[in-house]
């Protein structure tokens, strides 16, 4: 009986360790990722501003083939939305068009319903280094509430390395 008292008091420390760490963690995170292209600008733009070109790049769109989506609106246009409902990975939300400045700019905010409700700005800048090269910026900011904000560092690890992987995939589609 000892023991089980004992590993109980040893969780519920752990846990009020955590939850008071938490109170003094950041609750916002931003990442910014970007990539040169071997393409021209507008080549890049035009590509980038249809949101549904996202399931070819866009590993998160990528988890469930099967996912069920659902637009509303004109795609590559201001208040267009690209909303899901997938697989535990997945999850379920949407994605809607919020500025844009042809060549330059793509804003969007990222409405997440499930498993954890939330909103995210990604948001793409396009600049040009030359006649066949475009650089992309992408940008991924929000916040956490507590006690979730113990995850931010590991949140932006992970998303980080998941937009490498989308603009690595990006690259290759646009170059082809």
């Amino acid at each position: 009986m000892n023991i089980v008292l004992t590993l109980l008091i040893v969780i519920a420390g752990i846990i009020a360790l955590l939850l008071l760490a938490a109170i003094f963690m950041r609750k916002q995170y931003s990442i910014q990722r970007e990539i040169i292209i071997d393409a021209p600008l507008q080549t890049v733009f035009d590509y980038l501003k249809q949101l549904k070109n996202q399931d070819y790049f866009n590993k998160w769109v990528m988890v469930d083939p099967d996912m069920k989506k659902d637009f509303t609106g004109t795609d590559g246009t201001i208040g267009f939305i690209y909303g899901w409902n997938g697989n535990k990975k997945a999850g379920e939300g949407e994605q809607e068009i919020t500025a844009m400045e042809d060549g330059r700019f793509i804003n969007t905010e990222v409405r997440f319903k499930r498993p954890f409700p939330g909103i995210a700005y990604a948001n793409y800048v396009t600049a040009y280094i030359s006649e066949k090269q475009t650089k992309i910026i992408w940008s991924n900011t929000s916040a956490m509430k507590y006690p979730m904000n113990i995850m931010v560092s590991m949140i932006e690890n992970m998303l980080a390395k998941d937009m490498d992987t989308s603009l690595h995939t990006l690259k290759e589609i646009l170059e082809k």
